[in-house]
């Protein structure tokens, strides 16, 4: 087996599949954002609909578009025109997915359902096609080519659809104006939503897990502390348990840059005064959402006397850490 053969080609796949997102992203244009307001003021659900390869593609849209707020259903077209038609309402949407355009079945549900008055998105590469002339918005997704050697495996084609349809849930998600804690309502069975249900004090790292260090230390010896906890960070206390800054990794390099020699630095003086912390008894959700607004991955956590007692990491969240339910 040619080890360096399969290296080469396995590049060339992704270079391929990252040239056709870059050309998706390209012709993206308002068409796209005439999608999201169209299925926003919609008063019933996205019902997607593709054959084959996009029609795997279509159900994990429609999947993930139901977990961040916006109902829907995937459709086979050809059970559709056999008795599931009944399914779709006058208020839903059609997302019809086809790279060719012209999918026999997926344009003919597509003819039907305009017939009924209902609107019609169309996820295609092909702007002239049936389906795109049946359409009353036409999304993009035009590749070079597909990865597969005699381009014709659904390859490019079905990564760049499946992206634009996170785009469009993500987009829809932000638009209605929903956080952490609806998505923890739309998956109350999943590992993330039990993590998200409990208190941060459940899940979050205390005692010696914890990098601290006390005002006064050498910035040096802090290095040693984050080293060592391997979170990133150190925190900063006072004589009294108290938190009083924090220190990251950028922080370091910054200091690096402006200082070169650190060895009389305290960590007074290069620490983030008043950081974002989280009290011990919030939910994990709650903690998400903060790391969520202000971009970062490590939350210091404090009681009622804002007295640290623990921190707590994404992947704590997540899932990578160990965790642990209190009875």
């Amino acid at each position: 087996m040619d080890k360096e053969f399969i290296l080469s080609r396995a590049k060339e796949v992704l270079k391929l599949e990252k040239e056709g997102l870059e050309e998706v992203l390209k012709n993206l244009d308002y068409s796209f954002a005439d999608a999201v307001e169209l299925i926003f003021q919609a008063r019933g659900r996205v019902v997607v609909s593709g054959v084959g390869k996009s029609g795997i593609i279509g159900k994990k849209i429609s999947a993930t578009l139901s977990s961040t707020g916006t109902p829907s259903f995937f459709l086979h077209p050809v059970e559709a025109l056999h008795g599931d038609l009944g399914m779709v309402t006058s208020d839903d949407i059609l997302l019809a997915i086809s790279y060719s355009g012209n999918t026999l079945e997926v344009c003919e549900l597509a003819s039907i359902l305009k017939k009924r008055g209902i609107k019609i998105i169309a996820f295609t590469g092909n702007l002239e096609s049936r389906l795109a002339g049946l359409s009353d918005v036409i999304v993009n997704c035009k590749i070079p080519r597909e990865a597969c050697p005699f381009n014709l495996a659904p390859t490019t084609s079905t990564t760049a659809t499946l992206a634009l349809g996170d785009a469009l849930a993500m987009c829809l998600f932000e638009i209605k104006g929903l956080g952490s804690e609806d998505f923890r309502r739309n998956h109350p069975g999943g590992s993330l939503g039990e993590r998200l249900k409990v208190k941060v004090k459940e899940i979050m790292l205390t005692g010696e897990k914890i990098p601290v260090v006390k005002e006064g230390t050498l910035l040096k010896d802090a290095i040693y502390e984050i080293d060592k906890k391997r979170l990133g960070c150190v925190l900063v206390v006072n004589e009294f348990g108290g938190l009083t800054g924090i220190i990251t990794d950028g922080d370091l390099r910054r200091t690096f840059l402006k200082y070169g020699d650190i060895k009389n630095l305290k960590v007074e003086d290069v620490m983030t005064k008043n950081p974002k912390v989280i009290e011990e008894n919030r939910l994990a959700s709650e903690a998400l959402e903060l790391m969520e607004k202000h971009l970062i991955t490590v939350l210091p956590v404090i009681d009622f006397d804002r007295k640290l007692v623990g921190i707590l990491h994404l992947h704590d969240i997540l899932g990578k850490g160990t965790f642990k339910f209190t009875v």
